[in-house]
């Protein structure tokens, strides 16, 4: 669908063909998918270029499209049943060269220990708050542009 931590020496930000920043969306539940696209919406900050979002359903496609190349940042459900958003980032932090950078949805605040242990690089929380998880995006997306 498309809505249209910075280390020294990252790679520069994937962008599309348009200019836009694409953010990979993952959930297996396609209304908290929906959820955080309309939150997320077409800028998530003014000094952002705008993201082109996309959304998966499950590991294996958010694998399929980390090695593929040209995402700028991943918002994971950290909720997501079998392996959620935290083995996942576990999972593409250990073996991926150059990940992404990846912000976790927690439902827990209790669970930002396991965030940490899953080397998530920033986390908001559920229910979804719009600005939290704009913010925590923008964040991730300024870094990776600096």
């Amino acid at each position: 669908m498309t809505i249209s931590s910075a280390h020294s020496g990252a790679p520069e930000a994937p962008t599309s063909d348009e200019g836009r920043l694409t953010v990979l969306v993952h959930s297996d539940d396609s209304a908290t998918r929906a959820e955080i696209v309309r939150s997320i919406g077409l800028r998530p900050a003014r000094d952002i270029p705008a993201v082109e979002l996309v959304e998966v359903a499950t590991p294996a496609a958010v694998v399929e499209r980390v090695e593929a190349g040209g995402i700028a940042a991943l918002v994971l459900d950290g909720e997501a049943p079998k392996e959620g958003g935290m083995a996942l980032t576990r999972r593409l932090k250990t073996s991926v060269f150059q990940c992404p950078p990846v912000l976790l949805l927690i439902a827990r605040p209790q669970d930002r220990w396991l965030a940490t242990w899953s080397e998530a690089d920033s986390v908001a929380s559920y229910p979804i708050d719009p600005r939290e998880l704009q913010e925590s995006l923008s964040s991730l997306l300024r870094a990776r542009l600096s």
